[in-house]
């Protein structure tokens, strides 16, 4: 293991590195960056809603909530074929990771869990990355995705734990870690971040800097979200991160946790491409593309494959094969034979 992995940042600590100046702080994250990844490589994502709408939790800036009238329109579980014409386009365009997504507070088990397990073996089959994020789930649950070639699950922990309790309170913070733990008992990835403009304060992006890196080991990717704004969401008239606010994040959350994939994601659509390109220059290395203009709903819109790909060409950067930690098998294997969890990250 690297010797600038740590699990012990302070917040003093991380109140230092991120009020450095910006540009010294980028520059030390790039640094770190070409020491642990390929800088010209991108992972690209795609997102899609295997389940949109009338999901029960009262997440303040989330439009499918059923608690806030914000224009989605509940659809029941997509079918299988669907999904899988997606992910081929997906694939066609250059995405080495599909991303399902479920409006469910948890997943329970049946007929719907079991449709979910069916999709990932499926689109897994095609050569693709899956990542899914179906809310809270169990040790077994976890187990059987992981025995159907998921790569990776995604369970925000999305602020600090004293924040959180003022937008969420359908699901405790410990609820969000105890999701995350029964991951960390499969070979599956982790896929765990957070979202700015909320209205926390720094410390509070912080402090979630702070529990992430705790996490043993790291997540393998670390998603930070620049909060979309949905009419209709208690949230709705937060006032707009800066971009300057974003860099910083990136960059710091890269020094924070090197071997990570840091995902720019929700509210990229917003930055223009120079900021874009600074934020790759600090450690950002894996984006969510689309098809159309939005990621997962009409609420939430998305930089298309295209524009992606002309600002990944113009920037000499290339899109990243999947399975760079290994395919899930592989993974598999190696957690069986060690009994430790730490055989399962690049």
């Amino acid at each position: 293991m690297s010797d600038d992995i740590r699990h012990d940042w302070s917040l003093a600590d991380l109140q230092a590195l991120h009020d450095l100046p910006l540009l010294d702080l980028v520059f030390r994250a790039a640094t770190v960056h070409r020491k642990h990844h390929n800088p010209r490589e991108m992972q690209v994502s795609k997102l899609i809603s295997i389940k949109t709408g009338a999901c029960p939790e009262d997440c303040s800036y989330c439009a499918q909530s059923s608690r806030y009238s914000t224009g989605v329109a509940p659809e029941k579980l997509m079918d299988k074929a669907r999904v899988v014409e997606i992910a081929s386009r997906a694939k066609d365009a250059g995405v080495s990771r599909v991303c399902l997504g479920a409006a469910w507070r948890s997943v329970r088990d049946g007929e719907q869990f079991d449709r979910v397990v069916d999709m990932v073996r499926s689109v897994t089959d095609m050569g693709l990355e899956v990542c899914c994020t179906l809310g809270m789930l169990s040790t077994d649950q976890a187990r059987r995705l992981e025995q159907a070639g998921l790569y990776a699950y995604n369970h925000n922990v999305d602020s600090s734990a004293e924040f959180y309790e003022t937008i969420i309170t359908t699901r405790t913070y410990a609820d969000r870690l105890q999701t995350i733990d029964n991951v960390r008992q499969t070979s599956v990835t982790l896929c765990s971040g957070g979202i700015i403009g909320l209205g926390e304060t720094v410390v509070d992006r912080l402090k979630m800097l702070q529990t992430l890196s705790a996490i043993r080991p790291h997540p393998e990717s670390v998603p930070i979200n620049v909060l979309s704004k949905v009419e209709g969401t208690p949230l709705a008239n937060n006032a707009d991160v800066p971009s300057w606010d974003v860099v910083r994040m990136i960059a710091t959350t890269r020094i924070v946790m090197p071997l990570s994939d840091v995902r720019l994601t929700a509210g990229r659509a917003h930055l223009a491409p120079g900021i874009q390109a600074l934020c790759f220059l600090a450690g950002a290395n894996s984006i969510f593309s689309s098809e159309t203009e939005f990621m997962l709903t009409k609420a939430v819109p998305s930089p298309s494959y295209d524009a992606d790909q002309a600002l990944l060409v113009a920037l000499g950067m290339t899109f990243r094969e999947p399975f760079k930690m290994g395919h899930p098998t592989e993974r598999a294997a190696a957690c069986a034979s060690s009994g430790c969890q730490d055989s399962c990250t690049a």
